[in-house]
């Protein structure tokens, strides 16, 4: 179960609940993965520099309300105004690989990132699928602008690497303030539409529905009905639409779309897919706005998913648990297991976190595999960890295999009692803080982009 989010915040500070805007409280099956879009998040060179130094206010206001949940930060990428965020929850993470990050500036031809797309793409049990968030230029003409930008944006993205392109991924996901407006109407027909909840009248108006039939890029994108408002452009702190002197005409600005490969390799072809050969379904269980949220002048969007796989992985690469009882009295034995193909390297480290942990990065303490081995053989190794390093006040934490070949978290434990310890808890205090001090270099560019 996936859900997106889209978002044009306008610049302003997160709101004091995303409950609803997540589905926090939905009686159904929790989510496994959180996406999340960001548009014109405050981008002023002093904020800009400051977040690059440390998470921006919305990547830690979003870690603050999912990590209790049990997710944890996958990945970031940030471009000025534009800031993309993936969560999940911790049973994923050994299957999720491959992991990358770009951005295409559009913007000042190509020269400035107020206006362009970020993504983030990965292998997700096997399959590969990339979330493209971007940021298109406004306004009614410039609809030909936009079209330009966005196939430029799907030829540059990991362009050169050693990946797919966009396109050659099983699933992209493409969402964003796409800007597209409602053509010819005027506002009084388009207002009076909207009010008599008359949305499809305006629909073959929308341009980018028309574009979609004539353009043949975009006619292998699929988006869920527009059963809501538009999402653009309302008074602040209101669902009243633009009341200023501008008095925008209201658009379906903010979108959700997708595009599954099967599909456009089936298009070609005569007769139907053999059912048996797909491995990858997508299904759109909610395509909603979220009009109580009121700090810009758009409304976010939300599209939750469900996605049916045929794992091409199912076994992690490293298996690893605790072993004996763990408290910081004495040392402790960290047991792991490799895959036969698994690239181990001198620069992989066993973490121990707490279980609400936020990212990569927000480990307890952690063991280098070479360094702290203290056995091996054909079925299984053996790391030591220091009592002076155990956490002294106990709880609960797991532990978690971080491959530097691969970049990302490959095996993690089932989570796991530390008894308190009867010294004081100053030392425990003591500890933490230092741990922040000694983070393995390798982490230094892994997903903070």
């Amino acid at each position: 179960r996936l859900h997106l989010v889209t978002w044009n915040v306008g610049t302003a500070s997160p709101p004091p609940d995303v409950t609803s805007l997540l589905q926090l409280n939905s009686m159904g099956p929790t989510m496994d993965m959180y996406v999340i879009g960001l548009q014109e998040v405050n981008s002023k060179i002093t904020n800009f520099l400051s977040d690059l130094a440390f998470d921006d206010p919305w990547s830690i206001f979003f870690m603050t309300v999912l990590s209790p949940l049990g997710y944890i930060k996958l990945s970031s990428v940030r471009m000025q105004g534009l800031l993309l965020l993936i969560f999940v929850k911790h049973m994923h993470l050994p299957f999720i690989r491959d992991i990358h990050t770009q951005f295409t500036r559009t913007g000042l031809y190509g020269y400035w990132g107020n206006k362009g797309g970020v993504s983030i793409r990965l292998s997700l049990y096997g399959h590969t699928v990339c979330f493209m968030n971007c940021h298109l230029p406004a306004h009614m003409e410039n609809t030909e602008q936009r079209l330009d930008d966005f196939e430029k944006i799907l030829e540059m993205q990991f362009e050169g690497e050693n990946i797919p392109s966009t396109l050659e991924h099983d699933v992209l996901f493409w969402f964003g303030d796409l800007n597209f407006r409602i053509a010819d109407y005027g506002i009084h027909f388009v207002r009076e539409s909207i009010n008599n909840k008359r949305y499809s009248l305006l629909w073959e108006k929308d341009q980018l529905n028309m574009a979609k039939k004539t353009e043949a890029f975009l006619k292998e994108f699929i988006e869920g009905p527009l059963q809501f408002k538009p999402t653009y452009k309302f008074d602040l702190y209101s669902d009243v639409y633009d009341t200023s002197e501008k008095k925008r005409k209201p658009a379906w600005t903010d979108r959700i779309l997708w595009r599954v490969k099967h599909l456009c390799q089936n298009a070609s072809k005569e007769g139907e897919f053999p059912e048996e050969e797909q491995t990858i379904f997508v299904t759109l269980n909610n395509y909603v706005s979220h009009m109580s949220y009121g700090i810009s002048d758009h409304k976010p969007v939300t599209g939750t998913f469900g996605l049916e796989l045929k794992p091409l992985v199912s076994v992690p690469l490293v298996v690893l648990n605790p072993e004996g009882e763990w408290s910081a009295e004495h040392d402790v034995i960290i047991r792991y297991s490799t895959g036969p193909e698994f690239p181990s390297s001198a620069w992989d480290w066993i973490g121990l976190f707490k279980v609400t942990f936020r990212h990569m990065n927000d480990y307890v303490t952690y063991a280098w595999v070479e360094d702290d081995e203290i056995s091996s053989d054909k079925d299984s190794k053996q790391a030591s960890h220091f009592a002076a390093e155990i956490p002294t006040m106990g709880g609960e934490f797991l532990l978690c295999y971080y491959s530097n070949n691969l970049q990302s978290i490959v095996g993690i434990s089932e989570p796991f009692q530390i008894q308190p310890s009867k010294t004081s808890t100053e030392k425990d205090l003591t500890q933490e803080e230092n741990s922040w001090m000694q983070k393995p270099d390798n982490l230094e560019s892994s997903d903070e982009s």
